[in-house]
């Protein structure tokens, strides 16, 4: 359909009809097994209003999203098309790695498969558009929605974020299976104070524009469809109302042209933020603001006329809005095919295929951080004896991520499943050794679990006397899915009380655990170190758990994650990040300094820093070479380093460079990550790993908030994690 097509039909509309088409409603209108993904205390709406509704929340499976098509284009007066979105942040049905084990991978290649996959079993089942991806940044991991990032820093979350943009939407959303994509949430979420969930946000503007919107601004730039608002206050402003970030940031200076959608419900919760004094306000402010598209708040369909009348609002200016989400549907086809690509033949041939599932698998095994490999306990082999795995885990099919839509838990494998089907020759046994909680738990969506006193104490012993007879224990423990993710913040970020207790338990009759970690955020696991002999975080890896933890610990592959989000030694040290500023009084890391930034009762590190990962082999790394000292900006410098393997097994490093601006107008960054290289070397192979040095990786908004690099010293560093301290000294001219 033409421009002037769209405008036509524009025309033909009535005030209310257009209302209409700027509202999101819950699929629990039509379907009582539709997905809740919010608050429903104001969810009234009348029959009229149903009928003009432009999209439709949280609803999949190819027949009834055909059968609900035709029943609301029946209803619409014009026959417009709905446009069905759904929360795919994970997979559809075959569930991988939540994103932020997908930014432990460090591969945004693999991480652009698996959204392509998502895309075309969402598609099928008659989605047209992901909430998908979440760019925003996150430096405290008891905010739940650390989750749903891919991590702490601006430039990986950048390369993350494009890559689920194109993976989703390859280069034609019209195409057969490709969903449009919604950035969210613009702009600062992850930033909120305490890592209270919905909380406000307190960033100086440099701030804001140096690490919390570069990775926004990438996916944008990779093309997505749709920005989604987000809950906070942004400046004192709640971002759905906030003219500034969503027309001068994300339209003038982004040059974003696509749709902007409310989160759910956050429209009207402008009245409770006291910015607006009523609904009618409320929606004064969003689409004066620029949002297009009212999701489950009903601000625009009940006031809109009212504001018109009044004056308040230009009525052109709900038509640009309109134009939007009517350009939405004729780019993905929806005027000529209102199906789009729904059909109960592809979901059967397409959801948990087996080349789905092996991408599931590979990816969780890439995500999958060795944080601690003492006397190399890891790889397992068959001369590791005999076996005892324990832990709620074990058997547990919870192993996805708390905004997982939808899924089928008996799809999932679990650890015994996944190391019975991989037969080892050694004498494996299974114990849950505890509940996931020692009290009944009420958890989010209503979920409850139910702990039994009754059957503590033999669960317990069975662990103990399986333990004692074992050579090695696997030790499958972590936070129980709805832990984590939206409403799921955290003053606690420890492993249940009751899991800790089973660990200490069995160190106390075998000392050579392993400790599976499951986990959707950083934890504190200094004690867990202490009583292992080994770390893995596995986060929530999805259907394929049992087979991926039985491939790495059995050695047939090497787990493959480096940090993503760093973890502290204590919550009380979040936020925890590692490009911090430098302090006029630095601490050098230990406790016997007096008046220097940091603690009295804990030293200034991470536990475990981001970009850290163990393999099943070692690497040594030559000192930085540079191909000349100077840099300008037609005249890139190289730096290089020898990676060699000088272990005993192939395996893979990521290499990563870093770099800091010595001397600037504003304090600048310890640190920054430019580049990565994943390396694979066999036993005693080398390899010089190269990169290039450019100038626009130097800049900043400088004192007078201009964006510019500045002449002065500089250093490069490259190394295995964020703490390496090899490096090399150049000079940056103008």
């Amino acid at each position: 359909m033409t421009d002037a097509k769209i405008k036509e039909l524009i025309s033909t509309l009535s005030l209310e009809e257009k209302a209409g088409q700027l509202l999101q409603v819950s699929g629990l209108l039509y379907d009582d097994d539709a997905l809740v993904t919010g608050t429903m205390d104001y969810f009234k709406i009348t029959e009229d209003e149903k009928k003009i509704a432009g999209s439709v929340l949280s609803v999949s499976g190819a027949e009834k999203l055909k059968k609900l098509q035709d029943k609301l284009m029946s209803e619409q007066p014009h026959h417009i098309p709905n446009v069905f979105m759904l929360d795919i942040i994970n997979g559809y049905e075959t569930i991988y790695q939540v994103p932020l084990g997908q930014g432990a991978t460090f591969n945004p290649e693999l991480t652009e498969k698996l959204a392509e996959v998502a895309a075309k079993e969402g598609a099928a089942a008659g989605i047209h558009c992901t909430f998908s991806p979440m760019c925003d940044l996150v430096r405290d991991a008891r905010w739940g929605r650390v989750m749903e990032s891919t991590g702490e820093d601006p430039y990986l979350n950048g390369l993350m974020g494009a890559a689920m943009v194109r993976g989703y939407q390859g280069d034609d959303i019209k195409a057969k299976g490709r969903l449009a994509s919604c950035v969210k949430h613009f702009a600062g979420y992850g930033g909120a104070e305490a890592g209270r969930d919905y909380d406000t946000v307190e960033l100086s503007e440099r701030t804001l524009r140096e690490s919390y919107l570069p990775a926004y601004k990438e996916a944008i730039d990779a093309g997505a469809k749709l920005v989604m608002t987000s809950f906070n206050t942004l400046n004192q402003i709640p971002s759905s109302g906030n003219k500034w970030l969503l027309k001068d940031v994300l339209r003038n200076e982004m040059g974003f042209d696509g749709m902007v959608i409310s989160d759910y419900g956050a429209v009207k919760e402008m009245v409770n933020h006291g910015i607006a004094k009523d609904d009618t306000a409320a929606g004064e402010l969003a689409i004066n603001a620029g949002v297009d598209m009212d999701m489950m708040s009903f601000c625009y369909i009940r006031g809109l006329l009212e504001l018109v009348a009044e004056g308040k609002v230009s009525e052109e200016l709900i038509d640009e809005s309109v134009y939007r989400v009517l350009k939405l549907k004729d780019e993905l086809g929806l005027f000529e095919n209102p199906y789009k690509d729904a059909s109960e033949e592809d979901e059967k041939k397409l959801i948990l295929c087996d080349e789905h599932r092996a991408l599931a698998k590979q990816s969780a095994v890439e995500s999958f951080i060795l944080l601690e490999n003492k006397e190399n306990v890891l790889p397992l082999s068959e001369e590791s004896g005999s076996i005892a795995f324990i832990g709620p885990f074990v058997d547990s099919h919870k192993v996805y991520g708390s905004w997982t839509f939808p899924k089928d838990e008996k799809t999932m494998v679990t650890i015994r499943q996944g190391i019975e089907g991989l037969n080892p020759k050694n004498n494996c046994t299974f114990s849950q050794g505890c509940q996931f909680f020692t009290k009944n738990v009420k958890c989010k969506n209503g979920e409850r679990l139910e702990y039994d006193i009754l059957k503590a104490p033999a669960m317990l012993e069975e662990a103990i006397n399986a333990a004692k007879k074992a050579d090695t224990v696997v030790m499958c423990l972590g936070e129980y899915h709805q832990q984590t993710g939206e409403a799921a913040s955290r003053t606690e970020i420890r492993i249940p009380k009751g899991q800790m207790k089973l660990l200490k338990k069995i160190n106390e009759v075998n000392k050579n655990i392993i400790t599976l970690i499951f986990t959707g955020r950083p934890l504190e696991l200094e004690e867990v170190s202490e009583l292992s002999k080994a770390v893995m975080v596995t986060w929530y890896p999805g259907v394929e758990t049992g087979n991926a933890i039985a491939d790495v610990l059995f050695g047939k592959q090497e787990p493959g994650g480096r940090v993503p989000m760093s973890f502290p030694y204590t919550v009380g040290q979040e936020p925890c990040y590692y490009n911090r500023f430098r302090s006029g009084r630095p601490n050098n890391g230990t406790l016997d300094q007096g008046f220097v930034m940091g603690y009295i009762d804990q030293i200034d590190k991470m536990l475990y820093p981001f970009g850290y990962g163990k393999t099943y082999t070692e690497f040594s790394y030559s000192p930085v070479t540079l191909s000349a000292d100077k840099l300008t900006g037609n005249a890139p410098i190289k730096a290089s380093v020898t990676l060699k393997n000088v272990g005993e097994r192939p395996g893979t490093e990521t290499v990563q460079l870093y770099v800091q601006d010595l001397y600037g107008s504003v304090v600048r960054p310890k640190k920054q990550l430019k580049g990565f290289e994943k390396v694979t070397l066999n036993p005693g192979e080398e390899k010089v790993v190269t990169f290039e040095i450019t100038e626009d990786m130097f800049r900043f908004y400088d004192i007078n908030m201009n964006f510019t690099s500045e002449p002065g010293d500089c250093r490069v560093f490259v190394g295995p994690d964020s703490e390496t301290e090899n490096c090399a000294y150049f000079t940056l001219e103008a």
